[in-house]
């Protein structure tokens, strides 16, 4: 993909195309305002540089028939969602349909380079697929904070090895294509906005709990990320003065409190002290536990697991109230590995927030789980990368 939208007009039509599937040219008139005869010259520009394909005949609306338009079939992205134990990697087309999807367990502290080894040798599996002979952009999610004009990692706490590693400039130049590069939960929050629960909706939080907790800021319908891209990085507010030491160095911090490695941490302890049969039984078997052994010990009715989610979701839910008051969202999203505990951790948080925030802020506040599950991130880097090639160059 080398053409750019050239103009505003341009730009917003590829991004209904996008968002919307294949529209008639009467129907795209009816969303953007433009004259007739202005709406079929940028129809016809895009036409010209291979972006957008006719579609046959739209159904009639009385009178002479449209023309369907779409965006080219054959454009292809790549996202990829790294996270601190895994990464997702996917193909999708032009309106980020996934077509391809792969999952494998990576520990995001063997360093930039094992890990771009492993991403480019699963885009390289979807290649072999069939599913795509070259990617047209690539979207990129990393856990940790991302100055972002130059999708660079800056001090991320559980990433050692990746402070300033230019993630953008390494990957452009293997894969060949142009690069974006955010915070995973920013990507989180926008693949909920595309294809989840958070469809048509401007204002909204989006909070991923896994091996650490971010929250995704949604504005106006776009990603809020700061002054310098560290927006919504609710993990390190302190939730208990004093208390434990945290990886960035502060101690107190939510993420050393509640996380997928804090409930494992507070798993085992509750297993050593003899407070839970069921979880002392899976650590003797596997030598360690993870939160999914907490949410299957809870599903069994596990006393001392469901106080652990409990807990944890009271943490959350506390310092979720406060940004609730702030901010006033239109929906609360909790997406991530660890929100396989499920409602109980869910209903613990709603209690923290409906009862500490304004009752103007949670009088008609959705507070729900993610939809879109491991697909989210991926979703959202691909509509990262479109954003970036559907603006006007």
């Amino acid at each position: 993909m080398t053409a750019r939208p050239a103009s505003a007009h341009q730009a917003r039509l590829l991004k209904l195309l996008r968002d919307g599937g294949p529209n008639s040219r009467a129907q795209l008139g009816d969303q953007v305002e433009l004259s007739r005869s202005k709406l079929a010259v940028e129809l016809h520009r895009l036409l010209d540089t291979g972006l957008v394909v006719a579609d046959g005949l739209a159904a009639s609306r009385g009178g002479r028939r449209s023309h369907n338009v779409r965006l080219n079939p054959g454009l292809r992205f790549l996202g990829v969602d790294i996270g601190a134990t895994s990464v997702d990697v996917a193909v999708t087309n032009a309106e980020l349909e996934v077509l391809g999807h792969l999952n494998q367990p990576m520990d995001v502290r063997e360093g930039p380079v094992a890990v771009f080894e492993q991403v480019l040798d699963m885009a390289g599996k979807l290649k072999a697929a069939g599913l795509v002979e070259g990617f047209d952009g690539a979207g990129i999610g990393v856990p940790g904070p991302v100055r972002f004009p130059e999708g660079v990692p800056v001090a991320p706490p559980i990433m050692p090895g990746w402070d300033g590693f230019p993630v953008r400039e390494a990957l452009s130049q293997e894969l060949g294509c142009p690069i974006m590069v955010d915070n995973d939960v920013n990507l989180m929050a926008m693949g909920e906005q595309h294809a989840g629960v958070a469809r048509n909706v401007a204002d909204f939080l989006c909070v991923k709990i896994g091996t650490g907790i971010g929250c995704g800021i949604v504005v106006g319908g776009q990603v809020y990320r700061g002054t310098t891209g560290s927006a919504g990085d609710i993990g390190h507010i302190q939730a208990v003065p004093g208390g434990r030491p945290c990886a960035c160095g502060n101690r107190g911090c939510l993420e050393a409190h509640f996380s997928g490695a804090a409930l494992a941490r507070d798993a085992v302890q509750v297993a050593q002290q003899g407070l839970s049969t069921d979880l002392a039984a899976r650590l003797a078997t596997n030598g360690t536990l993870t939160a999914a052994d907490v949410a299957a010990a809870a599903t069994a009715g596990d006393t001392a697991a469901l106080d652990l989610i409990r807990e944890g979701g009271t943490r959350v839910g506390e310092v979720v109230a406060g940004l609730v008051s702030f901010f006033n969202p239109g929906l609360l999203v909790i997406g991530g590995g660890v929100t396989g505990l499920g409602h109980t951790l869910l209903a613990a948080i709603r209690t923290q927030v409906y009862r500490q925030s304004l009752p103007l802020a949670t009088g008609n506040l959705p507070i729900v789980l993610g939809e879109l599950g491991s697909t989210a991130g991926v979703t959202g880097a691909a509509r990262l990368i479109s954003d970036h090639l559907f603006s006007p160059a």
